[in-house]
């Protein structure tokens, strides 16, 4: 999804809907974002969630041949390249927690 598209559903749930809470944060030190919306809706709770975050360009194992060493993994990102991705959630009043609603479970909803 790209911004002008994000930012028209932005738009119509904000006309549409009660807004509870419309938050963006950073991610990966600085080099993403994380912007959701929490509505009132029909369904219930709902959040929006879009992640724009760097494509990863390579992978690097930091290790030691001693014993006992550790050995960590030190992901590589673009500086240019970007990975933008929508998740929608449900809040479950019973459980007190978000559930993920897959693209076919809203289309169900709306019937």
């Amino acid at each position: 999804m790209n911004q002008e598209k994000w930012e028209n559903l932005i738009g119509s749930i904000k006309d549409q809907f009660e807004i509870v809470e419309h938050k963006t944060e950073a991610i990966l030190d600085g080099k993403g974002s994380v912007e959701y919306i929490c509505f009132k809706g029909p369904l219930g709770k709902i959040k929006l969630e879009r992640e724009m975050k760097p494509v990863v360009t390579g992978r690097k194992v930091i290790s030691s041949r001693r014993i006992g060493s550790e050995v960590s993994e030190e992901l590589e990102y673009s500086d240019s390249d970007m990975i933008d991705k929508l998740n929608a959630y449900r809040w479950n009043e019973e459980q007190d927690v978000w559930e993920e609603i897959s693209a076919d479970q809203i289309a169900e909803m709306s019937n």
